[in-house]
């Protein structure tokens, strides 16, 4: 069976097809940096590689370009569309209705669209996915994965609001935690490298970031709430914040709620404490001695170190921290500034191993560290074609 994978995320888009189950990749790529002017595209087949920059300035261009890549004449893997028997979507919110991956029909969609509000940066983009993927692969069953699925384990003292009871029995305003999909994989990626069930903090930095605590293969805790933009400091998105500012905001500066809501998710986080959303321009700027950037990075590494400490709490101990996505998986600086003056939980980074770029499941702790320290790339795209075949085959 070929399935095409689309994650469509809040700036990017991944993209691979899979034929399962023999778990073979036939092509994979991205496009990055998406509603910029240098957006990044990348294709790749087991005989084709390229790179180029262009203007994506929407995810149904990003998404138009990709089904022209797979069906080129020359570089293509598909002749026609019919080829594709499954399309998979990465959905990031699925609320209180959907906790298993589902066939999409107009219901779903629907729902999908209802829970746009509390996912504005994502659930648009993956309807966008959802509605040019049936006009292009018309004959292929579209389904979603949900990344709310995997943390559906976390505890009710943990998921709970200490607001009155009927907001969350009767309007289920809860934590339902996020990159679920992300999580559960390198999780289990963790488990079968320490060759034991363990005590993990796995840490998603992408454009979007968030940390589970996660005992035995299953998620206790989790940094993003009842949407994904509580938690960590992220590209564009404030994270944790005192739920006065808002008031204040509001009260005070004559704010709307919708402008306060863009302000909190489109132009906070990294954007607007430096002017960049990008990391990799961020690092620049700060090896080149901005101190806005500087300062930046320092925050966000120290919101990562408070979140392990209380997780370690929760945890009652600690085997192992894995970083993985974008930045977790490829930013040495921003691992070490993570890693520093955590001996404590023995934590103990290795320089040397940090630097070293890899694809492969590594550790870069040092020799004594009683604490893994583990980069582990994440792959959510087998993970949700694996989720997609079993449902479509049972």
């Amino acid at each position: 069976m070929k399935i095409l994978i689309l994650n469509s995320g809040s700036s990017s888009i991944k993209y691979q097809l899979m034929l399962m189950p023999a778990n073979e990749v036939i092509c994979s790529g991205m496009i990055d940096r998406i509603g910029l002017e240098s957006s990044n595209i990348t294709y790749k087949t087991k005989d084709v590689s390229f790179e180029e920059t262009i203007s994506i300035l929407t995810h149904k261009i990003g998404l138009e370009k990709v089904a022209s890549l797979l069906l080129n004449n020359e570089t293509g893997v598909i002749k026609a569309t019919s080829e594709i028997e499954a399309v998979g979507h990465r959905v990031v919110h699925g609320g209180s209705y959907f906790s298993d991956t589902v066939i999409i029909t107009n219901e779903v969609k629907n729902k999908i669209k209802e829970l746009s509000e509390l996912a504005p940066l994502h659930n648009p983009a993956h309807l966008v996915g959802i509605n040019v993927a049936e006009e292009i692969f018309t004959s292929a069953q579209q389904v979603a994965v949900f990344d709310t699925a995997f943390h559906q384990t976390i505890p009710v003292e943990a998921y709970k609001y200490a607001i009155p009871n009927y907001l969350l029995t009767e309007n289920k305003v809860r934590v339902y935690g996020f990159h679920g999909t992300s999580h559960k994989y390198v999780s289990e990626q963790a488990i079968e490298y320490l060759e034991h069930k363990s005590k993990i903090i796995t840490i998603h930095l992408g454009n979007g970031c968030s940390m589970t605590a996660i005992k035995d293969g299953k998620s206790i805790d989790h940094t993003m709430g009842f949407s994904p933009s509580n938690g960590l400091i992220m590209g564009t998105r404030a994270g944790d914040i005192d739920q006065s500012v808002i008031f204040y905001m509001m009260k005070n500066l004559n704010y709307t709620a919708d402008e306060v809501n863009s302000i909190l998710l489109k132009q906070s986080g990294m954007l607007g404490l430096t002017g960049y959303s990008d990391l990799r321009d961020i690092e620049a700027e700060a090896e080149k001695g901005n101190k806005d950037c500087q300062l930046a990075l320092a925050m966000n590494a120290y919101r990562i170190r408070k979140y392990i400490g209380s997780y370690a709490a929760v945890l009652n101990g600690l085997d192992a921290i894995v970083f993985t996505a974008g930045i977790g998986e490829n930013s040495s600086y921003m691992r070490k500034l993570v890693c520093t003056d955590m001996e404590y939980f023995g934590i103990e980074l290795d320089n040397d191993k940090n630097q070293i770029r890899s694809k492969l499941n590594r550790e870069i702790n040092t020799e004594g560290s009683k604490t893994k320290i583990l980069v582990i790339p994440t792959d959510e795209e087998f993970e949700i074609a694996n989720q997609v075949y079993h449902l479509l085959k049972n």
